[in-house]
């Protein structure tokens, strides 16, 4: 009676070897442990330098973006300051800068 019984789950047991991480036929067996895999590079209370590629580009990011609102200032400084003539106060009056009469 085990035999058939044996047959009619052999499919399962063959599925959960399959599935199962310390199984025979996983990809690699065993237990995966978390410092499997590491990426980056770490060094305890050590500075790890960053790669050539950031700092080129984080040098070169700000100094487009400044050479590009000081051309624009330069060459189109009256979207900053404005499209009008600018006034000249000494042609105002006093009563146009609200300052009373001297006789007062």
């Amino acid at each position: 009676m085990a035999g058939p019984l044996c047959r009619a789950t052999g499919g399962l047991s063959l599925l959960s070897r399959l599935v199962r991480p310390g199984g025979k036929l996983s990809p690699r067996p065993g237990v995966r442990r978390a410092s499997e895999g590491v990426h980056v590079d770490t060094h305890y209370r050590q500075f790890v330098p960053p790669p050539l590629f950031a700092v080129v580009l984080g040098e070169a990011t700000p100094g487009l973006m400044w050479f590009w609102i000081l051309w624009r200032f330069w060459h189109d400084s009256d979207e900053v300051l404005g499209h009008f003539p600018f006034p000249d106060p000494s042609l105002w009056t006093d009563e146009e800068l609200g300052i009373p009469p001297d006789d007062e």
